[in-house]
């Protein structure tokens, strides 16, 4: 029997199947098979001859890498330091978010700095970009340009010794390498121009961005094989009608995973935030119910961000949960933990959850301000302005110390707060760093600090006393 001339693969994982049908066995995704032309076998007679590798051991004179600082330190710093010679940074997010202007600005940085660098886009025509610099003010800026699509016809113009220090390519899903019977952007191309192109920045040493396309549910498109092959992987997070941007390395062989650089997207193009804290805390206002201040940790970063509850009646058999910034599945098990452990009647009430500025929270560190928002909505009573919280929540009602103690608490000293509550094997000394301590062991304290277990119009505790 003749083998097959094709095969199915599946955009989501990659994975192959001899015949098409509606669902990737692998992953479970629907409708993500793509047929493409299968490779063709070696000839048995054909093997590579292996040659023995040379074994060594640990300890050995292992130099830092080089960086290629950008002048941008939010970027900088996701980055880890700077950019490494030969590695290549994955960059994702939605349509219009600012990829494609982070990256001229980047450039233009570097070229400022003597650095030579090339920005190559199979999606914009050289007038277009011309265009989008202008309006940055990055006119004069020495960056050579080229619209391009053929990997083989970019790396013929980069591959010889003065090849450029940053190479900008915009987007991968864009890039075709020639010899294979597929089209831009699917499975074989995307692993087969990756491949290529990581080949030549590791050869030359130059550093290679990558714009890559996102799928409707916020992941980059094409294969994991992708993000497995670089170096880097950045995700720009936030809504475009938002102001604020959110770019967060999810890998970085050079640095520190979940490291996040904050910018504000205006006129001029993105634009560092030095102090986000500040920035997420600038339209806070007090005296208001349903809201408290979180003091959480973005990689090596103290962030602190304001969250917001609102708890209503539910006109409908099924109260409705909304949740903006937070996981839902988390919030579903805290009302779960108020209502068993703390005996409020929270289960049938509508709740909406909101982190105020576009940020995504995923550390279980935020239960406590999470819950202390909700039961300051639910009884009608604020939250001191001057208070922060922190501290994971246990099914028991306990509440579980979390790391990086020292951080959170003096970035809320730096902000000017005075008191925070924090779990209490962390400590209660009446004074830490110009902060009252208020250690909680059980999440049902929080509730009778805020009234809620004697009388919804209770005034707070003296800690909590605005």
């Amino acid at each position: 029997m003749a083998r097959p001339d094709s095969r199915y693969v599946c955009d989501s994982c990659g994975a192959s199947h001899a015949k098409w049908s509606g669902r990737c066995d692998v992953c479970g995704e629907w409708n993500s098979l793509v047929e493409e032309a299968a490779p063709k076998p070696i000839p048995k007679g054909l093997r590579a001859a292996g040659r023995a590798l040379e074994l060594v051991g640990l300890r050995g004179a292992a130099s830092t890498p080089p960086r290629l600082v950008t002048g941008i330190e939010e970027l900088d710093r996701v980055l880890g330091g700077g950019l490494v010679e030969g590695s290549a940074i994955l960059i994702g997010g939605d349509p219009g978010i600012g990829k494609s202007t982070l990256v001229l600005q980047a450039g233009a940085a570097l070229a400022a700095a003597g650095a030579p660098v090339a920005y190559v886009s199979g999606e914009e025509s050289v007038d277009q970009i011309r265009l989008r610099a202008a309006r940055l003010g990055l006119a004069s800026a020495r960056v050579r340009l080229a619209a391009a699509t053929s990997v083989g016809d970019v790396i013929a113009t980069f591959d010889h010794a003065d090849a450029p220090r940053l190479v900008i390519i915009d987007s991968i899903q864009t890039m075709y390498v020639e010899g294979i019977d597929s089209a831009p952007g699917s499975v074989t191309q995307l692993r087969s121009s990756a491949h290529e192109l990581i080949r030549f920045a590791k050869r030359r040493g130059c550093a290679l961005f990558l714009v890559g396309h996102v799928t409707k549910d916020g992941q980059i498109a094409g294969p994991r094989l992708l993000e497995h092959a670089v170096d880097a992987v950045l995700y720009f997070e936030g809504e475009r009608g938002h102001q604020f941007r959110i770019l967060r390395a999810v890998k970085n062989r050079f640095g520190a995973a979940n490291e996040i650089g904050v910018f504000e997207m205006r006129e001029q193009g993105l634009v560092e935030v030095q102090n986000p804290s500040a920035l997420f805390l600038a339209e806070r206002e007090a005296g208001v119910s349903g809201a408290a201040v979180f003091a959480g940790m973005e990689g090596s970063r103290p962030l602190l961000v304001e969250i917001q509850a609102l708890v209503g009646p539910s006109a409908l058999g099924s109260p409705r949960r909304t949740v903006v910034g937070w996981d839902a599945g988390r919030l579903a098990m805290l009302l779960a933990v108020l209502d068993a452990r703390c005996g409020l009647a929270i289960g049938g009430r509508d709740v909406y959850l909101n982190v105020a500025g576009g940020l995504r929270i995923s550390e279980p560190a935020a239960d406590l301000a999470v819950a202390a928002a909700l039961v300051s909505s639910l009884v009608e009573v604020p939250v001191a302005p001057a208070t922060v919280m922190f501290g994971e929540v246990g099914l028991a009602g306990e509440v579980r110390a979390v790391s990086q103690i020292d951080a959170r608490l003096k970035e809320a000293t730096k902000l000017g707060f005075d008191c925070a509550i924090l779990p209490g094997s962390a400590g209660t000394a009446p004074r830490a760093g110009g902060l009252r301590l208020c250690g909680l062991k059980r999440l049902s304290e929080l509730v009778e600090v805020l009234g809620a277990g004697r009388d919804a119009k209770l005034e707070l505790a003296h800690d909590l006393t605005a």
